[in-house]
This record gives structure tokens, C-alpha cells and sequence, in this order.
């Protein structure tokens, strides 16, 4: 059976409960969950594991969620108001995250007995968290993450998943799709594609931890490709947003996105030939592209630099809307432009190097339909 199929028939609301894989059998492997973030959509994963964890026997109940500890304007701590109200009241507020979800302030310990971590955080702090876990989690682990970013080196750009796996030896697949946090903690249907290398047992674990009724997960064999994907659209999210806050139109909006597109395929496949055509076509890929050029934060934050005409910064912009979320956009196209700009490529990537020159104010938001294609050779 074709992998992706099996991954559907596996996410199947009919079939769900009747996974042979979900009963342990004698000395059977269990699994302790432990996810790394809790932001609004680490608040969001959390939800999702928590509900299959107390349904499959292969898993602990228990869902560690750490917590970088807050004080609210009350005076509370973060972690000690979720675990008192079953809910992020700061990222998610309204949302019950799940009896078996346990906030945990303490990065060390949140991980200690866990075998699946999931890593769900602003990428540029990543670096230092598996510093700070190196030689600490268990030998057996196995990660996955849902984080939308890069690192820049000498030789080109490195995933994050990269990242994780040099850093704390293990095996890392990635989840990225058409997800905005908000409409899956609402329990309305969503898809999400796990990206993977050589495991495909780890696979579809990772795919039984998340799927639910309304949240449909497939997995396919192409790591770099899905984590691309999921960071690149980001950058076509804040052309999009230029779009909106000059109100040009759909046709305008739609014309950026498939240029936005060519480009996130084109740069994905300078990198790593690797990269499946096809995988583009999945949740991940064209899907995320249009939620997030519809409605995510990137867009959001874009389209209001551009109404202002660029008198606030982003960074400005950041602060008053997301209220201590991160904008992914603008970091990942200064993330890019360096990568373009040591090769002397920004010519073969117009939509990307137009989105960068934009957000540091070198261009008016205008300029985001004044680029010209040229076909990358």
C-alpha cells in the first residue's frame, strides 16, 4: 500500500480506535511525550497528543509541556495557572489542553523520562535549548519538530531538524501543514504532513500521536522538503500581507503566491536535490501556503506595516499584535537574503529578495509587484 494512503487509513475517523498498533503486547515498548514549547501552537500540539496519549495503550498518559515561566498581570506563574486551570491562559486562552498535561518550568526535568520529544518554539532559540539538553534525554528518544525556521552556515542554509539531530543525537522528522493553531484548538478539520528519513516505524507513531478526527496526518519520505515548505511560506506570507495592506486585490494576492511558490520549490532544490516535487502538493506545501498567505500572523503583521507606510518596524508591530508570539517571516527572508546574497543569487529570487528589502525599509510595500521573474538556472 502506498505510504501516504496507509498514513490516511491510519488518521480514518472509523478506524481511529481500532489501531492493532495502539495495544502493547507483553514486554511492549511504551512512550512518555514530553513537548518542548508552549506557545500557541505548542499549547495547540499539546491538546492533540494529550487526547491520543489516555486512548492508546503504547503511550504514558501523561503529557510534560515545558513552559518558559512567566509572570502574568496578576502576579501568578504561567506554569502554576495551566496547571490549575488546564489551560495557557496567556497563548491559548479558552482552551482546555487536557487533564494529563503537565506544565513544567523546569526544561531539564520536562524531558528527563521522555523517549518522543516534541519541539515546538521559535526557531532562533533552538540552538541554545539543545545546548542545554545535550547528554541529558534518554538514548532511545526520537524527535519531531514543528518549528518554521533555519540556521545560515558557510555552506548554505540548515534545518532545524539538522540541528537536532547533530546536537542531541537523534533521529528528528517534522511536522508542517495548512495549520493555523487557533482553528485546530476550535477542533475544526485540519492536515498536517510528517516529514521523515529512513524510520518509517518512528513515522507512523509520530502520526498516530497526532491524528485525530479533525486533525488528518499523512506521512511521507522527504524531511528537508516538508520543513522547507513550512519555513519558506512564511516569507510569501509578508509579500501577501503587502498585498492586503495596499488593498490590491485577490488577483495581485494570487499572483504573488504563485511566484512565491516557484520559489520556495526552486530554492528548496538548489539546496537539496533531494526535495520531491510532489511534496509540495501536500498539506505542507500548497495547502500552508494559502492558509497562511490568508490568514496566519506573518500576513496579519504585514499587512499592517504596509497601511502605516513602514512608520512602525516589525519589531515594533511584533510587540503590540502577537502579545509574546514570534513573527517567523521576516527573520527567515533576512535568513534567506544571506543565503542569496554570499552566492550572488538575489537576481534568480525576486519575490524573496523584494520581501527582505521591504521589511528592513530599504523598498516601499509597493515594490512587492515591481519584481520581475527570472527562471533560477
Amino acid at each position: 500500500m502506498n505510504k501516504t494512503v496507509f498514513s490516511s487509513v491510519l488518521c480514518h475517523p472509523l478506524l481511529f480506535p481500532l489501531r492493532l498498533s495502539s495495544f502493547p503486547a507483553g514486554n511492549a515498548k511504551m512512550y512518555k511525550v514530553t513537548v518542548v514549547g508552549s506557545g500557541n501552537w505548542g499549547s495547540v500540539a499539546a491538546k492533540l497528543i494529550a487526547s491520543n496519549t489516555v486512548k492508546f495503550g503504547s503511550f504514558h498518559d501523561e503529557v510534560r509541556m515545558w513552559v518558559f515561566e512567566e509572570k502574568l498581570p496578576s502576579g501568578e506563574k504561567l506554569t502554576e495557572v495551566i496547571n490549575k486551570t488546564n489551560e495557557n491562559v496567556k497563548y491559548l486562552p479558552g482552551v482546555k489542553l487536557g487533564k494529563n498535561v503537565v506544565a513544567d518550568p523546569d526544561l531539564e526535568n520536562a524531558v528527563k523520562d521522555a523517549n518522543m520529544l516534541v519541539f515546538v518554539t521559535p526557531h532562533q532559540f533552538m540552538d541554545g535549548i539543545c545546548k542545554r539538553l545535550a547528554g541529558k534525554i534518554r538514548a532511545d528518544a526520537e524527535g519531531i519538530s514543528l518549528i518554521k525556521g533555519m540556521e545560515v552556515k558557510k555552506e548554505g542554509p540548515s534545518m532545524i531538524s539538522n540541528l537536532i539531530t547533530k546536537q542531541l543525537g537523534i533521529n528528528c522528522s517534522v511536522l508542517m501543514g495548512a495549520n493555523i493553531a487557533n482553528e485546530i484548538a476550535m477542533e475544526k478539520f485540519s492536515e498536517a504532513t510528517v516529514g521523515y528519513n529512513q524510520n518509517k516505524s518512528a513515522a507512523d507513531r509520530w502520526v498516530q500521536l497526532f491524528c485525530t478526527p479533525y486533525f488528518n496526518v499523512t506521512a511521507i519520505q522527504d524531511v528537508e522538503g516538508v520543513e522547507l515548505c513550512g519555513t519558506l511560506k512564511n516569507v510569501v506570507a509578508i509579500a501577501a500581507g503587502f498585498v492586503d495592506g495596499l488593498e490590491m486585490g485577490n488577483n495581485t494576492k494570487a499572483a504573488i503566491m504563485r511566484i512565491g511558490l516557484k520559489e520556495m520549490m526552486a530554492f528548496s532544490k538548489m539546496w537539496f536535490p533531494s526535495v520531491k516535487d510532489s511534496t509540495f502538493f501536500e498539506s505542507c506545501g500548497v495547502a500552508d501556503l494559502i492558509t497562511t498567505c490568508m490568514g496566519g500572523r506573518n500576513r496579519k503583521v504585514a499587512d499592517a506595516y504596509a497601511r502605516n507606510g513602514g512608520k512602525k518596524s516589525f519589531d515594533e508591530l511584533e510587540a503590540e499584535m502577537l502579545h509574546g508570539q514570534k513573527l517567523q517571516g521576516v527573520l527567515t527572508a533576512q535568513e534567506v537574503h544571506e543565503v542569496l546574497r554570499d552566492r550572488g543569487w538575489q537576481h534568480m529570487f525576486p519575490l524573496f529578495s523584494a520581501v527582505h528589502a521591504i521589511s528592513t525599509g530599504r523598498l516601499p510595500p509597493s515594490a512587492i509587484v515591481k519584481i520581475s521573474e527570472e527562471k533560477p538556472r
